[in-house]
């Protein structure tokens, strides 16, 4: 299993009109190609990674673990997925998650997710599509 961070920006997650904070996907990319992390560790959005009674979800996949993280409401949550994606490249897969994204952490089981959407079905966008 490849590196990777998944986004969630799709049926609620990021939606202003329902409440949640918006998704910094500019902040994200441009983050992504400045740190030259695209070779290490591939940057995906979601249209729903279906744990919706959290919003702004985000997964963070290393080939020994993913780490579930919701309601993250503030640029530091998302600046702080960058500053673990480049402790990743740089230290390796062991690397810890930032403090600020522990409160965040939620775990998931496939049953708090929709019947159809298990990671390896939603709809993934690489990290140079919006």
């Amino acid at each position: 299993m490849p590196t990777d961070v998944v986004i969630c920006d799709g049926c609620c997650c990021g939606r202003t009109e329902k409440g949640h904070p918006e998704v910094p996907i500019d902040f994200l990319l441009e983050s992504w190609e400045k740190h030259g992390l695209s070779d290490s560790i591939k940057l995906r959005f979601s249209r729903c990674l279906g744990s919706c009674s959290k919003h702004n979800v985000s997964l963070l996949r290393t080939e020994g673990s993913q780490e579930w993280l919701g309601e993250l409401s503030q640029m530091q949550h998302y600046e702080a997925i960058v500053e673990w994606a480049c402790s990743i490249v740089k230290d390796g897969k062991n690397s810890k998650i930032p403090e600020i994204l522990l409160p965040h952490k939620f775990p998931v089981s496939y049953t708090h997710l929709r019947a159809h959407e298990t990671p390896e079905h939603r709809g993934f966008r690489g990290g140079g599509e919006k």
